[in-house]
């Protein structure tokens, strides 16, 4: 364990049902090892449902809701895939303003797999560099990204940084990628 994320509150928004669940919980067990404070945000509260592929997963409990919290609450932000979960993202007006509001606010958002559909909703991506499931690329080049494909690509356009990363099979490097630049960007007061 580390102190990398130490003082570090990182929102997670998933949402009720249809994410990957170890797009959740590496990145999850990640954060909470380098010593900072995940928090499951979510459309509803009581619990999400996370999904192995296409098989139901563990149910995770929801520490809160999006329409209760705030960019301003958190010093960066996880976008976990699946392709259920950021398709019904994209779809709820509150949980893409409260993307859009990481990236006005310079704060650090990591992705991963589908997760990019939310940033596309959110129009955030214009002029960045990201990577994604490759069924993204043409939303991606449409929102006006350069999709590559990459494990892992920091983006330090702009005022946000932005990590992303293609599928479980690049966790590892995702991880450790979005612990480094997560621990360099300012705490919340």
């Amino acid at each position: 364990m580390t102190d990398a994320l130490r003082n570090r509150k990182v929102a997670f928004l998933v949402a009720p049902e249809g994410t990957e669940q170890v797009e959740l919980t590496d990145p999850w067990a990640s954060v909470r090892a380098a010593g900072g404070s995940p928090v499951l945000v979510s459309t509803d509260s009581g619990s999400i449902q996370a999904f192995r592929h296409l098989d139901r997963g563990d149910s995770f409990p929801v520490d809160a809701v999006v329409s209760d919290v705030g960019a301003a609450d958190f010093d960066a932000l996880v976008l976990p895939g699946g392709v259920a979960n950021p398709d019904f993202l994209r779809m709820q007006g509150e949980a893409v303003q409260f993307v859009r509001d990481f990236f006005d606010a310079g704060k650090p958002v990591a992705v991963i797999c589908h997760g990019p559909w939310t940033l596309v909703e959110a129009g955030v991506l214009a002029g960045r560099t990201v990577t994604s499931w490759p069924s993204l690329r043409t939303d991606i080049r449409n929102a006006g990204g350069n999709w590559v494909d990459e494990q892992v690509v920091v983006c330090r356009e702009g005022p946000t940084t932005l990590i992303s990363s293609r599928n479980p099979r690049d966790l590892p490097d995702f991880c450790r990628s979005l612990v480094e630049e997560f621990s360099v960007a300012p705490t919340i007061a």
